[in-house]
């Protein structure tokens, strides 16, 4: 499994896993159907096909040249738009981040979107799928210029709260930070998959990034942090949260 860390807005350094050369080219070939079948669909509907005054140019340009163009402009503007994924990437469960922790800019959709040419149309897709198999983080010549990469976002260390719902009600729990309310679901899930990763990747750096995690929860919720195990403390956070919320 290639993996890359990336820094949260709470300066919580989190490993996420890159997306497969497989699950990339499924959401590239999702992403060529869609422009490829909306684009004919608008060709059809518009009566281009019935059309008999058309050059051998004109043709060629319509049903080559233009839906190329479509196919950079489709990826540019759904990467932008929607925060690193495109239909392919979404229904696939991946997306496009920034090696630095960063949130991608448009310049850095557009170079991904630009340097499609050469990842794959000029060479086929070859050149791209050699890169992303062959490269540390899994970058096709646009990742590189743009410094981004594709991770997944759904992994099996994901857990949904609905997962954890039965922990506690108030009739048998009296929670003790009542200041979690502060907190979003994307919080909780945050802390929960953060354990689990220490759980399953129980090394030096996870479970530093654990202690710097509890300290940054505690100085947000302007408490002490318990001495001892952070885990204890963070699951804690994640009971009172579920009965405060409920």
């Amino acid at each position: 499994m290639q993996s890359i860390d990336l820094q949260t807005t709470q300066n919580v350094t989190i490993e996420y896993e890159l997306a497969t050369l497989g699950e990339r080219m499924l959401a590239m070939i999702i992403d060529i159907l869609v422009v490829v079948i909306g684009y004919f669909l608008l060709l059809f509907l518009s009566g281009f096909f019935s059309a008999g005054s058309w050059s051998g140019f004109q043709r060629n340009a319509f049903l080559f040249i233009i839906p190329l163009g479509c196919f950079l402009l489709y990826h540019f503007l759904f990467e932008l738009l929607t925060h690193g994924q495109s239909l392919g990437k979404w229904a696939l469960g991946i997306q496009v981040v920034r090696l630095d922790g960063e949130i991608p800019v448009p310049g850095d959709y557009l170079l991904r979107a630009l340097f499609l040419f050469v990842d794959l149309i000029t060479t086929a897709g070859i050149l791209g799928a050699l890169l992303i198999s062959s490269t540390p983080k899994r970058q096709r010549v646009g990742d590189l210029t743009a410094g981004t990469s594709v991770i997944k976002m759904r992994t099996t260390d994901r857990f949904d709260l609905t997962d954890i719902q039965r922990i506690s009600s108030l009739d048998n729990y009296q929670p003790i930070y009542a200041e979690v309310r502060q907190f979003s679901e994307q919080d909780m899930l945050l802390i929960k998959n953060a354990i689990a990763r220490w759980q399953r990747y129980p090394n030096a750096a996870h479970e530093e990034a654990l202690h710097t995690l509890a300290q940054k929860l505690a100085n947000l919720l302007d408490v002490p942090l318990p001495k001892g195990n952070p885990i204890e403390f963070m699951k804690t956070l994640i009971r009172d949260y579920i009965v405060l919320t409920r």
